[in-house]
Order: structure tokens, then C-alpha cells, then sequence
């Protein structure tokens, strides 16, 4: 199979995907232009903050392309490329755009609410702490693994004698400076939007030429750092990004960032495209190899392992936390959900393709080695394989390798800092004092405190921080199941948001029962390892098994409890017996809003 023909095969699915079935769901679900969405209505300038409709996309688009699109379908190919190719398409259009669009529009729909507090409201407030802790382990654990994973890109690399070798370190370090130049300047950057009102063709320019400026000063002054001092960096870096107002930091990065990694897809393209003039695009990976490999059957290891490329639950977790809050138009949903997510599957397709084409060179499960014995990663296998393209059409073979491993590092980055801020404010909703969107603002007794964003966000990151040094490892292989099952929680809750509000959901019913069926399939095979695994291993081996046994059946319990009350409600419940919630107004909505609005309540 050549690339160049799965690629553009690819790109025209998930674009008749988004244009057609996303904007059937739009109308399906009654999508409003003249709605005034939260962002709006109830600006703060800390949260509920509105932006144009690709500022926002940049939030999500590089909030959710975490590892996962590139990790989780390169492992995947141990079934052979095309059952993965087909899940990325079919999943992408059908699972994990309309997941990212629902939860995004639900959440518009109720005043900017989190995924936990939607389902208070439409099936009880057990469901919704039960969530709540769920999400914020969920969380801490990503946290450790992707604060692991960035570090490990940017730390550099000893010298046999001692000391660092700089010639295999300098790319790492080029790529360090650049991350932290992105801080600040990000936050400069932020300041000129709001000061200059910048929008249009002049906040572009002026993002690219932040850019260009970043890169080459990164190139002249790396950063040779150790493992430990980078995590150090990265968990004050994570302070200010999970507290701090969201337009000040986190929204001007994600705009920059997003740039920086549609260029790389860019690159990706050309080069697959010049690699396949040259002869060279040539998939080389089988293409099916069984239903069955060590790894265990292809239901449900492809599904819980390609996570983010086609369906990931995560996802839902940005969609209502946070960009719900930032959206300022609602037909701007579609683009931001349903289509973020179709680019996703889109970076997922090009990574099959790429690890398809390498497969000659580097091993793509990652546990392989390339040719000249130097042990391969999916990251190294995606990074290289792009490298590889862009020396094909031009670009300095330096050049091409540093921009590489600052997107790569981007991709963990960028995810990691969203969940982060998530992890943040499920910390607080926990203890808050209502089902408000706004409830974690509410400064009377222990929410002074508990909601404080500091110090909620300190709170999150010290677990978090002591899972990084290895705890992590002991659990991360329930990560995809658990992945996957907070997604299937998330379309049974919007199965029963759209019958309670009188929305067509039948489009939810399918995803509904594969995704349960997928996840506690998945649980209950890790289960029944760890328990063979705990009749013959060694100390560490036990606390291990015992660990993931312990976290494996507690998935189990969650998801049963939140999925038989969600089922009960959709059952029980009225069509359109709990209409979307009456609008909800801040003092500055009132005053920013061209129209009249109703006293706050």
C-alpha cells in the first residue's frame, strides 16, 4: 500500500465525516448562532473566558492530541495496520467526535458545567462524587506518566566518560529552551491579544514571528538538564498553568502551540507525499497479522490501546471543564469538538502511515530496536519518520530534528498541563457547596481554602509528583481501560442529557454498549492476571499485581454504579421533563453582552 493513497483516502473520510455527519448532529441537537453562550453571559476573566472560534479550537485541539494518537495506534499495529486504520476512521467520525462535540455542547447548554456536575444533575449527586474522585486519580496518574514522558525527551544524554554529550544531547536541549521561552512568551503574547486586540491575520503574524524567534534562540542557547531538575521545571511550570486565569497562560500557549503542530502535520504531509514521488511511501508493516497477538485479542486490546486517536474519555474532561467556558458562539462547538477531534484521528492516520513506512528501520511496538541496535519508541519511530520527510523536501537535517522532538514533547506538554488545571477543579467541586458552574468560586468557610486555585492545584501535584518517581508504572497499564471506560460514562450521561432535554440521542446508543462492553471486558481480563499473577511472582511482582488488582476492581465497581443509575435514568425519565437550564449571568457578561440582561440570581 503506498501512503500517499491511505493519506488522502483518510483525509477525505474525516472530512465528509465532519461535514456532513457533524453538522447533522448540529441540527439534530439544535445548535443556536443567536444562542449567548456561558463564555459570555458569564465572563470572569478567569474561567469563563470568550475567545474566537480558533483560539478555542487551539485549547482543545492541543489540550486532547496528548501521546495517544501517536503511542496508542503505533502499539496498535501489532494487528496489523488496517484494523487500526479502520477503528481511527470509524471511531474518530462516529465515537470520539461526536463524545468530544456532546460533552462540549452539554455543558454549554447548563451554564458551563463539568462533566461531574452534569451528571448530578441527571442522575444524583452519589454518581457525582463517585466521578469525582475517579477523575482526579485519573488525573494525578496522567500527570506523573506525562510529566515522565516530557522530561525524559528533554533530559540530556551522558557521556560514557562522564559528563553530557552534547552532540546527542543538543537537540533535547534546543527543544528544553524552547518550552520554557513558550511560557513566557505565551503570556506575553496573551497580554498584546488583550491590549492590542489582536485577532485575524495580525495575531497570526505576530504568533508565527513569536515562534520563528523562540526557535532560534533555542537553537542557539540549549539547555543540558538532568531528569530530575526538568521534572522540577515542569511542576512549577504546572502551578501556574493550573491556577492561573486561563486567558493569561494557558489559552495564548494553546494558540501557539496549536500552530507549531499544524505546521508539523504539514510537514508530515509533504513529506509522505515527496518520500512517495521518491519511491519511498511504501507501507512495508503487514497489514493484518491475526486476531491475536502476545498482547491478547483484538477485542478489546486494538480499542482500550488506540485511545486518543479514535475515542478517549479524557477528552471529555476539556470539552466541559474548560472549553465550554471559552466558546463564544455556538455553532463555533462544531468546529471546536467534533472537528478537533477529527484532525486528531487525522494525526493518528499519518502516524500509522509513518510507522508503515519506517517499519523496515525500527520496530513499531516500541520494544524492538532500530537497525544500528539503538532501542525505538513510538515518539522516536513518528519523530524520525517526519524528520525523515522534511530532509526529503529541503529542510536542515538539524533543523528538522529539533522542531521533532519539540513537538513530541509538545504533544505530552500540552495535555499535561490541561489535566493539571482539570485535576485542580475536580479537587474543588468535590467540596463544593452547590451544583453551580461557579461553585468552586465560592469563598464562605472551608471553600476559602479548598477552593482556592493555589492551593487546590499544590494539592493535586504533590501526588502526582511522588507517583512520577515510579509509582505510576505499577498502575499505567490500567490506563487505557479506564480511558476508555470514563468515555463510555460519558456518552450513557449524554444519552440521558439529550432524553431529558428532549434531543435526539439514539446516534449514542451504539457507542454506549461497545464502549462498556469494551472497558469491563478489558477490567475483568486484568483482573483475572493479576490474580495468576499473584500465585507465582516475586515481592515486587505481587505488590504490583495486588495494586492494579486493588484499582481494577474499584474501575469495575464505578463504572457499574454510574452506568446502572445512568441506564435506570434513561429508562425512567421524560422526554424533555429537565429543559436546559435558564442562562445564568456574571456582572461583567452584563456588562460586555450587547443586550438587555436579567438581574443575576
Amino acid at each position: 500500500m503506498n501512503g500517499i493513497v491511505l493519506m488522502l483516502v483518510a483525509a477525505v473520510v474525516l472530512a465528509c465525516g465532519y461535514l456532513l455527519y457533524g453538522r447533522w448532529l448540529s441540527n439534530k441537537w439544535g445548535v443556536d448562532a443567536k444562542a449567548l453562550t456561558p463564555a459570555r453571559r458569564m465572563e470572569d476573566g478567569k474561567s469563563f473566558s470568550p475567545a474566537s472560534a480558533f483560539t478555542v479550537f487551539s485549547h482543545q485541539f492541543s489540550s486532547i492530541c496528548g501521546a495517544g494518537p501517536v503511542t496508542g495506534t503505533i502499539v496498535a499495529m501489532a494487528f496489523g495496520w488496517l484494523p487500526v486504520v479502520l477503528w481511527v476512521l470509524i471511531g474518530g467520525i462516529f465515537f470520539g467526535a461526536v463524545h468530544d462535540f456532546g460533552a462540549l455542547y452539554a455543558s454549554m447548554k447548563n451554564n458551563g458545567k463539568s462533566l461531574a456536575q452534569l451528571i448530578e444533575k441527571y442522575i444524583g449527586k452519589t454518581g457525582r462524587r463517585l466521578f469525582l474522585i475517579f477523575s482526579w486519580l485519573f488525573c494525578i496518574i496522567v500527570i506523573a506518566a506525562f510529566t515522565s514522558m516530557v522530561c525524559g525527551t528533554f533530559k540530556y544524554t551522558p557521556a560514557e566518560a562522564g559528563g553530557i554529550d552534547f552532540a546527542k544531547s543538543y537537540a533535547a536541549g534546543c527543544a528544553g529552551t524552547i518550552s520554557i521561552l513558550f511560557t513566557f512568551v505565551a503570556i506575553a503574547f496573551g497580554w498584546a491579544q488583550r491590549k492590542f486586540n489582536l485577532d485575524g491575520a495580525k495575531e497570526f503574524v505576530v504568533a508565527v514571528v513569536a515562534i520563528v524567534l523562540m526557535f532560534a534562540v533555542g537553537m542557539q542557547f540549549p539547555l543540558y538538564l538532568d531528569l530530575n531538575q526538568w521534572i522540577a521545571v515542569v511542576m512549577v511550570y504546572l502551578v501556574f498553568a493550573g491556577a492561573m486565569p486561563i486567558q493569561t497562560l494557558k489559552q495564548p500557549r494553546d494558540y501557539l502551540t496549536t500552530i507549531m503542530m499544524v505546521v508539523m502535520i504539514v510537514c508530515a504531509v509533504l513529506g509522505i507525499v515527496v518520500l512517495g514521488v521518491n519511491g519511498q511511501a511504501t507501507i512495508t508493516a503487514p497489514m493484518f497479522t491475526g486476531f491475536s497477538t502476545k498482547s491478547g485479542m483484538m477485542f478489546p486490546v486494538l480499542f482500550v490501546s488506540v485511545a486518543c486517536g479514535a475515542l478517549s474519555g479524557f477528552h471529555s474532561l476539556v470539552s466541559s471543564s474548560t472549553s465550554s467556558k471559552q466558546v463564544s458562539n455556538e455553532t463555533d462547538a462544531v468546529k471546536v469538538g467534533y472537528g478537533a477531534m477529527v484532525l486528531e484521528s487525522f494525526v493518528g492516520v499519518l502516524a500509522i502511515i509513518i510507522a508503515g513506512i519506517m517499519f523496515s528501520d525500527m520496530n513499531t511496538a516500541g520494544t524492538g530496536a532500530l537497525n544500528n541496535g539503538v532501542a525505538s519508541t513510538p515518539f522516536q519511530i513518528f519523530a524520525a519518520g517526519i524528520a525523515r520527510g522534511m530532509k526529503a523536501f529541503g529542510v536542515d537535517g538539524t533543523v528538522a530534528t529539533v522542531f521533532m522532538t519539540m513537538n513530541v514533547s509538545a504533544l505530552a506538554l500540552t495535555s499535561l498541563d490541561a489535566v493539571a488545571r482539570i485535576a485542580r477543579t475536580s479537587f474543588s467541586e468535590f467540596f463544593a457547596k452547590s451544583n453551580d458552574a461557579l461553585a468552586i468560586e465560592d469563598k464562605s468557610g472551608a471553600m476559602k481554602v479548598l477552593g482556592n486555585p493555589w492551593f487546590a492545584t499544590l494539592v493535586t501535584l504533590i501526588p502526582g509528583l511522588a507517583l512520577t518517581f515510579g509509582g505510576y508504572l505499577a498502575i499505567w497499564p490500567l490506563f487505557g481501560a479506564s480511558n476508555q471506560l470514563l468515555g463510555g460514562m460519558t456518552m450513557i450521561t449524554l444519552a440521558v442529557f439529550c432524553k431529558c432535554t428532549g434531543r435526539k440521542g439514539a446516534m449514542l446508543y451504539v457507542p454506549v454498549a461497545f464502549l462498556l462492553c469494551c472497558t469491563f471486558t478489558s477490567l475483568v481480563q486484568s483482573i483475572m492476571g493479576c490474580v495468576t499473577a499473584l500465585s507465582a511472582g516475586t515481592a515486587a511482582s505481587v505488590f504490583n499485581s495486588v495494586l492494579q488488582l486493588v484499582f481494577a476492581i474499584l474501575l469495575v465497581v464505578l463504572g457499574l454504579i454510574v452506568a446502572v443509575n445512568c441506564l435506570r435514568e434513561l429508562f425512567a425519565k421524560e422526554s424533555g421533563s429537565l429543559p436546559d437550564e435558564e442562562p445564568e449571568w456574571s456582572e461583567l457578561g452584563r456588562k460586555n453582552c450587547s443586550v438587555e440582561a436579567p438581574e443575576t440570581k
